[in-house]
């Protein structure tokens, strides 16, 4: 999908033009930025739920643990940092499919 954003005709989301036409990389990360921004700034300001005592608020962790990972202090550190880890491994590798 990213190679046909540059294509001559653009992208059609759902393969009508008429719902979303992308033809512009900039147009398509300027929304990306302030559609992600501004959730992300109403979670870190409270959302939907309150940010639970003592947690982080960059990190969500505390609202949602239905399987209980966040019990464990020591344990929970250790899947914070791999979290990141993973994530910031998955980041690089799509730049070898672009």
């Amino acid at each position: 999908a990213g190679a046909q954003i540059f294509a001559e005709g653009g992208l059609d989301y759902l393969g009508n033009p008429n719902l979303v036409h992308a033809q512009s990389i900039v147009a398509i990360l300027t929304f990306q930025v302030i559609l992600m921004g501004a959730s992300e700034a109403y979670r870190v300001n409270g959302g939907p739920l309150a940010k639970p005592e003592g947690s982080d608020a960059i990190y969500p962790g505390g609202a949602l643990d239905p399987l209980g990972l966040a019990k464990n202090e020591a344990k929970f550190s250790e899947l914070k940092v791999k979290e990141i880890k993973n994530g910031r491994l998955a980041m690089f590798s799509m730049l070898g499919f672009y």
